[in-house]
């Protein structure tokens, strides 16, 4: 088998394309590959099958939108391509796992070797459906998932609950069938979890090995509600307008009309290419009757809840967009194939406590453009290949656009005791925004402990332990106004604190053991305040800034540790500047000048006295 891999691994290297992701091993399975190289024409397929997907998803939200009300309370199933979607209608009680096996008695099954339940269909919640997956004793639920085809299951505007307990954890994951293992491949698409709009809660629950390719379909997809502009949606949107003002005698008229309106939509969409959709009889399942149609949520944000939980394997391990309200914590993200918490466009007032992120292929935790109010606390990312924590708050846009996007930054994102330890690239980097605080965190390793670049305003980076980063310190530059890095102690760096065309109050800072310079500023860096900083180890110069301009202000640095190893010639170019020449000079002179007197004095010459004054006349006496 590892002959057999290793061949499938050099077979895709020579076919060329864009490595995008590698897919972690198993070791409880004894997966034989382990790097999966993803090749343009696999990209290609994968982008082909999110395309698939959200046209999956358009086509049942249309049927259910017109799905009439007179049936809530009754599930129907839908023929959707290849397979089959089970659409869990409204209703009071929230829909188990004994549900689950009268509804669809053929497509969740109680295998009989571990107890475990394979599903092998999609599941769709509905606004006002809950789907609570739990089972006192535990429960195991193997999403069927191979190079065939896999499932899903989507609550769109509904309610998903992942609710296990201390000793009876709840788990989901993706299941091939066929060999019988975990499916570690997600180049043909993988079985996923996705929330559109309503809420998720997950408590001591696991998820292992689900999604690709997109933070909608990655695994663990969490997003807001976005409606489709066809099919029934359309229709009811025009209903609405329509039915304002009309009495109770037109109002049904018009909602027939709109009804046939929006089947010849989907007829017109099934004609061309989009498949075939229909309602089918699934055994005892009543087909729906004819009524009112069903409401279906305007755009609206996803409410988020994990607590005690664990995500393995995922293509993003937890991805988070349109979300107001999301509180992740005592949870830890694993072995993702791209970063392990994403919380993307527009998401608000978040918090993380007490949550690990390790050993994903891109970041930690990334915090994408537009989301706003988050707190990271007491959290560690560790041995990502990307950034430990990536807090982004630049605006959407520069200028007008095709979207009409904000032009304003965002931004009060804060990240407070919580650790980064050995990721690739930097503990902590901000990528512009306002009011942003990085302080009292641990960092370790890594190329540099904390970055903040991109025009960022009004950042504090205070308290901060950062220990032994490849380069720098803290780095502050490329446009970054009004910041404050203070009482950090920054230990074994290059360059402790690194400022290039930016402006910092770099002050009260402990800085042990550069090897390059204490304190760098480069470029542009007006304003800058460098002072009451200690700073020792060794190199050409404790507080550097000979290659900046702008008027700044060095001072009350202690350097007294710092142990110089620049040449003679550097250090003499180091003073040789214009102002010093001249007191040079005119020291120089003075010396001189003392010198001469102090000759004078030497051989009996004093100034202001004639020296032929004690020469007198000799003395006239008579001629004998």
């Amino acid at each position: 088998m590892a002959r057999k891999a290793l061949a499938l691994v050099v077979a895709l290297v020579a076919a060329g394309g864009a490595v995008t992701y590698v897919a972690q091993d198993d070791a409880e399975k004894a997966a034989d590959i382990r790097d999966l190289p993803v090749t343009r024409v696999e990209a290609e397929k994968e982008s082909v099958l999110v395309a698939d997907e959200d046209r999956r998803l358009n086509q049942v939200r249309a049927i259910t939108a017109d799905a009439p009300k007179g049936n809530s309370g009754k599930p129907f199933r839908l023929a959707t391509g290849a397979g089959y979607t089970l659409v869990l209608t409204q209703r009071a009680l929230p829909y188990t796992v004994s549900d689950l096996l009268k509804l669809a008695p053929q497509t969740f099954v109680r295998q009989t070797g571990d107890g475990s339940y394979l599903l092998s269909e999609n599941l769709f919640v509905t606004p006002g459906a809950t789907l609570s997956l739990y089972n006192p004793g535990g429960l195991t639920v193997k999403m069927a998932s191979s190079p065939t085809g896999f499932v899903s299951i989507v609550s769109f505007g509904g309610d998903l609950r992942l609710t296990g307990a201390g000793n009876a954890t709840v788990k989901l994951l993706s299941w091939d069938a066929r060999a019988g293992k975990t499916d570690l491949d997600p180049r043909d698409g993988r079985a996923y979890i996705r929330a559109v709009g309503g809420k998720f809660t997950m408590d001591y629950s696991e998820i292992s090995n689900l999604g690709y390719w997109s933070g909608r379909t990655g695994g663990l997809g969490l997003t807001g509600t976005d409606r489709p502009n066809t099919g029934a949606t359309q229709a009811e949107q025009q209903e609405k307008a329509q039915t304002a003002g009309e009495n109770s005698k037109n109002k049904k008229k018009i909602r027939e009309k709109i009804r046939e309106q929006a089947r010849q939509e989907r007829q017109q969409q099934n004609d061309k290419g989009d498949g075939d959709v229909s309602i089918l009889p699934p055994g005892d399942i009543a087909t729906p009757g004819q009524g009112d149609t069903w409401t279906v949520p305007d755009k609206s944000f996803v409410t988020v809840q994990i607590t005690r939980s664990r995500i393995v394997g995922n293509a993003f391990g937890i991805f988070v967009s349109g979300a107001n309200g999301v509180a992740i914590s005592d949870t830890s993200v694993e072995d993702s194939l791209l970063d392990g918490i994403s919380l993307h466009r527009f998401t608000y007032n978040g918090r993380i406590e007490r949550t690990i992120s390790k050993n994903n292929r891109g970041d930690g935790v990334s915090l994408a453009r537009a989301s706003h109010d988050i707190l990271i606390t007491a959290s560690t990312a560790e041995g990502n290949g990307g950034n430990g924590f990536s807090l982004n708050g630049q605006a959407l846009a520069d200028g007008a656009s095709a979207a009409g996007e904000s032009i304003e930054p965002y931004g009060n994102n804060t990240i407070q005791n919580s650790v980064a330890r050995d990721n690739v690239r930097y503990g902590v980097e901000v990528l512009g925004g306002i009011n942003i605080a990085v302080q009292n965190n641990e960092i370790t390793g890594g190329d540099m402990g904390v970055v903040v670049r991109q025009h960022a305003d009004k950042v504090t980076v205070v308290g901060n332990q950062v220990k032994k980063p490849r380069r720098q310190g803290v780095s502050i530059r490329d446009g970054v106004r009004d910041s404050v890095v203070t009482g950090n102690v920054i230990d074994d760096p290059v360059t402790g604190v690194y400022v290039r065309d930016a402006g910092a109050e770099v002050r009260g800072n402990t800085i042990q053991g550069a090897k390059l310079h204490g304190v760098s500023l480069v470029g542009g860096v007006a304003g800058s305040v460098v002072t009451y900083n200690v700073v020792t180890g060794a190199g050409p110069s404790a507080v550097d800034r000979a290659r900046s301009h702008g008027d700044t202000s060095v001072d009350h640095n202690q350097t007294f540790g710092w142990h110089d190893t620049s040449s003679l010639w550097v250090q003499i170019k180091r003073i040789a500047r214009p102002l010093t020449l001249l007191w040079l000079l005119i020291i120089f002179m003075l010396a001189t000048s003392a010198l001469q007197a102090r000759r004078r004095r030497k051989f009996g010459v004093k100034r202001g006295l004639n020296p032929y004054d004690k020469q007198v006349l000799m003395e006239e006496r008579p001629v004998r």
